[in-house]
């Protein structure tokens, strides 16, 4: 359920492509400070909720606040501006362009000199992987040097809440754990972040609440700690039992 002063507020959200209805009745809701993680199956629907958030997608019913302000029918960069970035699934990075360059366009849209430098350095003390390869075209690295480059990216544009899509996919396991501590980083020194993720039990342990996602639709939501626990969880998605 939405819950008021939420930072972000998502009611009875309906998305189609077509004639197919992706998404029937979504309602989430993030407060501040928290990480929420969206888990289910593929074609569930956790990237669609995350692409008709950040503006790319337009719905067909449903409301969208965040911050008090709807952002329904804004084009993405507006939504940006507003406090709220995209790292997207597939990291989406521009592959003939630099670290430094792709760093450079998350910062885009602002124009604070000193606070653009400031947040470079954090983001390079955050991933210090990419401090070694900033004249290195980010199409030559590896998997998950361009996942760190892509919230890395998102990061530069200082975002209030920071939308996650699927970060540990297609990374080896040891990868998938310092990406998942970088995420537990960024959460902890402020950014409030929304997570879709497959793999359910790393997202359900750095997340403090969580929903379910089964054909676009809310099947479960409580709290990361109470579906951990849950039987129908646990044989679903976490592989016990």
């Amino acid at each position: 359920m939405a819950e008021a002063g939420a930072m972000l507020e998502v009611r009875d959200l309906h998305v189609g492509y077509g004639a197919i209805r992706a998404l029937h009745g979504v309602s989430i809701s993030v407060q501040k400070g928290q990480i929420v993680t969206l888990i289910g199956c593929n074609g569930a629907g956790k990237s669609t909720t995350l692409r008709t958030i950040s503006g790319l997608l337009k719905p067909t019913a449903g409301s969208i606040t965040f911050e008090g302000r709807s952002i329904v029918g804004m084009p993405p960069h507006q939504i940006v501006r507003l406090g709220l970035a995209q790292s997207p699934e597939g990291r989406g990075v521009f592959a003939n362009m630099t670290v430094d360059e792709n760093l450079a366009l998350g910062a885009a849209i602002r124009s604070d000199r000193d606070g653009i430098a400031a947040d470079r350095e954090r983001c390079l003390d955050l991933f210090p992987r990419l401090r070694e390869r900033l004249r290195q075209n980010a199409g030559t690295m590896s998997g998950g040097e361009q996942q760190m480059l892509a919230m890395a990216r998102a990061l530069m544009a200082r975002p209030k809440l920071l939308l996650l899509d699927e970060p540990s996919l297609g990374l080896a396991p040891q990868l998938v754990q310092t990406i998942f501590s970088i995420i537990r980083e960024i959460n902890a020194r402020g950014t409030t972040i929304l997570l879709v993720e497959q793999n359910a039990t790393m997202a359900l342990e750095v997340a403090s609440y969580a929903y379910v996602l089964e054909t676009g639709r809310i099947a479960m939501a409580d709290s990361a700690r109470v579906l951990e626990r849950s039987d129908a969880v646990r044989k679903a998605y976490l592989g016990v039992g």
